[in-house]
């Protein structure tokens, strides 16, 4: 069987790209495969060109760029990265009033002092998803994915993946230990997940880098179970992939959501950073984020468009039962996580 991933190819192309010259007005650091045209409509109609991007894996790698001294207008990190950018005081507020659809923004989605104090607006959230069981559904019953112990079940040794992502390993280790929030985690609870992983850690055969190497993983039949975003299961889908996505396991799964933050002394124009978010939020954008990469716009007025059986389609509709949100997280957590995951990979 041939399996054809022609955005997923883009998407790894991207990764391979450090940056895309475009208008030199607005830089974006930005994840690889976000300089879709279904959400740029409106920027480039206003100001002839796509911004200028740079791209990244992830959200550490994000950060290490922006505190290393490299000048964006604007950054796209993940909710539980948004602290380490304040504390840095590398970002400054967004004023809102230039934002027309703000309103329209999920109000949980803004829930926290770190996004929104008396000082402003911090953090513009775009676009949320789900980590869920991606499964094969050929070879793995409907049964085994009814909770995270398939994680650790021996008959899957060898044919699991999980990804090299910091929030998204350690979502799934509270959760299979029985924890829905990493907020106030005892010393007890973080060990428990920890000691999880290194259950867990034997039967992958690989930490997956981006959706484009986990779809690769499962089409060639390497890996039966992952750990797993939304948009790599809808496109495996889509190339007729028998892949199912079990977002209701007994133990739950996990939701993130991203956004963008206001760089200090950008070397851009301040007005492209409104209109680029303008532009990303505008409702038209909705079935474009959904199109072009698997997610939902976090314009609650925008997704209400949208019909329901293409949001289940893609995997973004409300799930039902227990669900981890990724929300922030202190610096010294993420690196207490950070520093545990690396050394579970690496054996110890």
């Amino acid at each position: 069987m041939t399996i054809r991933f022609p955005l997923l190819a883009s998407v790894a192309l991207a990764f391979a790209l450090p940056a895309q010259a475009a208008d030199p007005d607005l830089t974006v650091l930005d994840w690889a495969g976000w300089d879709i045209p279904g959400v740029l409509t409106d920027y480039v109609a206003k100001n002839g060109d796509i911004p200028t991007y740079s791209f990244f894996a992830d959200d550490d790698e994000a950060f290490q760029k922006a505190s290393s001294g490299f000048k964006a207008d604007i950054g796209h990190p993940c909710a539980a990265s948004v602290s380490r950018y304040r504390e840095a005081d590398l970002i400054e507020p967004w004023d809102t009033a230039k934002i027309p659809e703000f309103g329209n923004i999920a109000p949980r989605m803004l829930a926290s002092p770190i996004f929104k104090d008396d000082k402003g607006v911090w953090f513009i959230p775009t676009d949320y998803a789900y980590t869920a069981i991606a499964y094969n559904t050929k070879e793995v019953p409907e049964a085994d994915v009814a909770s995270l112990k398939v994680f650790t079940d021996p008959k899957y040794a060898g044919r699991i993946s999980m990804p090299d992502s910091t929030d998204d390993v350690w979502s799934l280790a509270f959760l299979a230990t029985g924890v829905t929030s990493w907020d106030n985690v005892t010393d007890e609870q973080f060990k428990a997940a920890a000691d999880w992983l290194r259950a867990v850690h034997p039967n992958v055969r690989a930490y997956w880098a981006d959706p484009a190497e986990m779809s690769q993983l499962m089409a060639t039949g390497e890996v039966l179970v992952a750990w797993s975003w939304n948009d790599g299961v809808a496109l495996l889908q889509d190339e007729g992939f028998p892949v199912g996505f079990q977002r209701a396991p007994a133990e739950g799964s996990a939701t993130w959501f991203c956004g963008y933050v206001n760089f200090k002394d950008g070397p851009g124009k301040e007005d492209k950073a409104y209109d680029f978010i303008n532009s990303l939020l505008a409702p038209s954008s909705a079935m474009g984020l959904l199109d072009g990469l698997g997610y939902a716009l976090s314009n609650d007025k925008a997704m209400a468009t949208v019909p329901v059986e293409t949001q289940k389609a893609a995997f973004v509709d409300p799930v039902a039962g227990t669900l981890f949100a990724q929300t922030p997280v202190s610096a010294e957590f993420r690196t207490k996580m950070i520093e545990e995951f690396e050394a579970i990979k690496a054996g110890f």
